[in-house]
């Protein structure tokens, strides 16, 4: 297993865990809208310091998103899983001819 698949183990191991006792339970008590919000939020701080240029403070933002992103998926009920078999079946597909199909 790799870290994502474990930290989204973890966090839907906690979906339904007392929100006091974990931020992870407490975001998702709060529901999909804010955990969408949440992850906005941090994506647009990793968007800042990829434009500032700190490859530090950007690779922080980053696990800051990736763990967001994996939150909001949970509370949708949308796995890992799917997102990669996703990805899988758009492997050696161009992504213009991809985009292309998708308006098609």
């Amino acid at each position: 297993m790799s870290t994502l698949d474990d930290l989204a183990a973890t966090i839907a191991a906690r979906k339904g865990a007392d929100p006091e006792s974990s931020w992870t339970a407490k975001l998702l008590a709060k529901g999909p809208e804010k955990c969408a919000e949440k992850f906005g939020e941090e994506a647009i701080e990793a968007i800042i310091e990829a434009v500032k240029g700190d490859k530090a403070r950007l690779t922080s933002e980053a696990a800051d998103v990736l763990y967001h992103l994996l939150v909001m998926l949970t509370a949708r009920d949308v796995t890992l899983a799917e997102v990669c078999a996703e990805l899988q079946r758009r492997e050696g597909t161009s992504g213009i001819a991809e985009k292309a199909a998708r308006n098609s």
